[in-house]
């Protein structure tokens, strides 16, 4: 879990940078944090080892991006379940470009993306009326929060459509499943309780972005409201709406994520994860065991299509 974390973007890292068409971004300080999207052709974004290189152009808000803002962001890839999350913080804007010194580096798994069917999607021409449309066909979810030092994490979540999330108009509630077991989303609204969403449709071009504040609750009742195949979520997490924005976004629609005949063959998930377990600063026993087992080859592509199976919900 942790020792998939490198502190820098290796060449793995950026070519999956290269061959995304879209990221959600989630932007920050220690006071609050907003999520937003960049997108279009493939290489949109670049960068090098220190740094991604974000055009301005390539954004839904620009104006959110600010010198010394905490930064998170997620690296799609269409017919790839597992995402690219990468952190850091806005160094510099130079010629309508930012520069995001990067300070994490790691793979998502692909649980999210599976339960929302997210690349199964054909494009939606319908266009949603009110929140509560949009809410009740809405199958993921990009959730970014902030610590109490203004550091971003921005985390993929998804699940059926009717079962993503629970609106009132009020607050807005989705559960937590299973995924990659970090703890920095629960952390940090325990210490900074302002967040960020970014609700989608796959297939369509609008999106839902909410930003409010935070609870969680082990309450039996609303873990119920999400209850798939059987299984309860442990955990669910509430935002008390503060701001509530329906609209198209320019990003989503450059990208034209959907439909995808096949999956990017250039892209390998298994083996970026193995790569960056070798890559860890973290030399311990610990760390040598992880990468020596990890060599096995074909291990960690059998282990995570078992976890797929077996561990979705």
């Amino acid at each position: 879990m942790h020792l998939k974390v490198i502190d820098h973007l290796d060449e793995m890292a950026l070519h999956w940078i290269a061959r995304s068409p879209l990221a959600f971004v989630g932007m920050g300080n220690e006071t609050g944090v907003a999520t937003t999207l960049a997108g279009g052709a493939r290489s949109f974004c670049a960068g090098d080892r220190e740094a991604l290189r974000l055009p301005l152009a390539a954004l839904d808000d620009a104006d959110l991006i600010r010198v010394g803002s905490a930064f998170g962001a997620l690296f799609l890839v269409p017919g790839i379940g597992e995402t690219l999350r990468v952190n850091g913080q806005v160094s510099a804007i130079e010629d309508d470009t930012a520069i995001i010194s990067v300070s994490e580096c790691y793979g998502h798994c692909a649980k999210a993306l599976i339960r929302s069917d997210f690349w199964t999607a054909d494009p939606i021409d319908i266009s949603y009326a009110t929140p509560v449309a949009f809410t009740l066909a809405s199958r993921f979810i990009a959730f970014a929060t902030v610590d109490a030092d203004g550091q971003a994490d921005l985390s993929p979540k998804g699940d059926p459509a009717g079962l993503m999330v629970r609106f009132d108009g009020e607050e807005l509630w989705f559960a937590d499943r299973q995924g990659n077991r970090r703890v920095d989303s629960f952390r940090n609204m325990i210490t900074q309780p302002r967040v960020a969403a970014t609700l989608l449709v796959p297939g369509s071009s609008q999106i839902l972005s909410v930003r409010g504040v935070a609870k969680m609750t082990t309450d039996a009742a609303i873990r119920a409201l999400f209850l798939v195949k059987d299984k309860t979520p442990l955990l669910a997490i509430g935002i008390a709406i503060d701001q509530l924005d329906l609209r198209e976004s320019p990003a989503l629609r450059r990208a034209g994520l959907w439909p995808v005949t096949e999956a990017d063959e250039t892209i390998d998930a298994a083996k970026m994860f193995v790569g960056h377990v070798k890559l860890n600063r973290d030399k311990g026993l610990t760390a040598k065991v992880a990468s020596a087992v990890l060599s096995v080859p074909g291990l960690m592509k059998s282990g995570l299509a078992k976890d797929y199976e077996s561990n979705l919900y």
